[in-house]
């Protein structure tokens, strides 16, 4: 599906279906299973999260991707990408920062882990592996 360079859009966009975008959008955009591609004439104001981000365009905004992020050359991100794999293409744009997490998405379970462990008490010792004689 494209969204073409005459059309602009304002507020949150989602779908189950590979995107490619050549005009404008701003507010937040999610393509959590699929693939969004940012034309060299799109101009992206939003926070956006996919499977797949391809950018030739312009974005202002996070970018946060569950598989790949790939910024091409004349593409330009302002603000920060979140994404196990990240290419830059020489002149290509960016300025942010870049978390390159390596499980997609299980970070967001940790808390829950940590708090087990601060509030179980040493009173009493592990025998399960040690009595089995």
């Amino acid at each position: 599906m494209n969204i073409g360079k005459s059309v602009v859009i304002k507020g949150e966009l989602t779908g189950s279906e590979d995107l490619t975008i050549e005009g404008h959008v701003e507010g937040k955009i999610e393509l959590r299973q699929n693939v969004l591609t940012i034309g060299p004439n799109g101009k992206i104001k939003a926070q956006v999260f996919a499977k797949s981000v391809v950018i030739l365009g312009e974005v202002t905004g996070n970018v946060t991707a569950s598989e790949k992020v790939d910024l091409r050359d004349n593409g330009s991100v302002d603000g920060d990408i979140a994404a196990p794999r990240v290419a830059i293409a020489e002149g290509a744009h960016f300025r942010g920062s870049i978390d390159m997490q390596r499980t997609g998405g299980k970070g967001e379970s940790k808390p829950a882990a940590s708090a087990s462990q601060a509030s179980a008490p040493a009173s009493q010792p592990a025998t399960a592996a040690a009595g089995s004689r």
